[in-house]
């Protein structure tokens, strides 16, 4: 059992569950003395809604951000890619966006960085777990649990700006939690580059649509080409349904039978 697996086993069983109505206390400001602690030598996963707002607040490609600011880990039990925050090569390992006055890319920072203290378990990543609930991460090196300001749940996650994050997150996870892995199958290399781009590595998605004759193939009435071409967010929820017909053959596209032609 790895460090991640033990932690999750942990938490089934020691942490209480709590409901969006179920209350903590918590605070986190300029003149607390762990101020900026939790920035440095932390493993910060990215989902790709916070590489699509991270890049796009820095005004760069997805592929120049995922040179310079991630890591992607290889591990011989990973089902599907993975991509992380990349830490300063100094002492303290910080992240790349901590100055002393804060967080420089704060309005667009990481889904972990926003639901902290809160952390969050979902059904599929357990067989244990039966429905979504949150948990309170005390940690000893951070005192904002020492501060007097009461929130329910669900005050945080508005307060925080959860809630697109939350809904991109949900769409990620009909990914990543599909009964295609949880049957123990796995992905070969040419999937696992194409779920790579498509999730991590955005500009690089669309690129290929334009420059391809992918969207020849298909029948989508539904789907705005110009939008494709445009938004980023319509374009990523447009992978995640093309991910879920290229790699698990769910039937949510259409081929043409012209395409079966050529």
């Amino acid at each position: 059992m790895n460090e991640l697996e033990r932690f999750k086993e942990k938490i089934l069983k020691e942490y209480p569950r709590l409901t969006e109505d179920d209350t903590f206390k918590f605070a986190c400001r300029p003149g607390i003395s762990c101020f900026n602690d939790c920035c440095g030598d932390v493993n910060i996963f990215l989902t790709p809604y916070d590489i699509l707002k991270m890049k796009n607040w820095l005004g760069i490609s997805s592929e120049e951000f995922l040179d310079k600011y991630t890591i992607t880990p290889i591990d011989k039990n990973q089902t599907y890619p993975v991509v992380l925050l990349k830490m300063r090569e100094n002492e303290k390992k910080t992240c790349h966006f901590a100055a002393p006055e804060g967080c420089t890319i704060y309005d667009d920072r990481p889904w972990a960085c926003r639901i902290y203290p809160l952390g969050m378990a979902s059904p599929g990543e357990n067989d244990e777990i039966e429905q979504e609930f949150y948990f309170v991460l005390r940690e000893d090196v951070c005192k904002g649990h020492e501060e007097n300001n009461t929130w329910r749940v669900g005050e945080w996650i508005v307060d925080q700006g959860l809630e697109k994050y939350d809904e991109f997150g949900q769409l990620f996870k009909e990914i990543t939690l599909h009964d295609y892995f949880r049957q123990g199958k796995s992905l070969n290399p040419q999937k696992i580059e194409m779920f790579h781009m498509v999730c991590y590595n955005l500009d690089k998605f669309r690129q290929f649509i334009k420059e391809s004759t992918f969207l020849n193939r298909f029948n989508l009435e539904d789907v705005s080409k110009d939008q494709l071409m445009e938004d980023d967010e319509y374009l990523l929820r447009f992978g995640f349904r093309w991910l879920k017909f290229a790699l698990f053959g769910d039937k949510v596209m259409k081929v043409k039978s012209s395409a079966f032609r050529e």
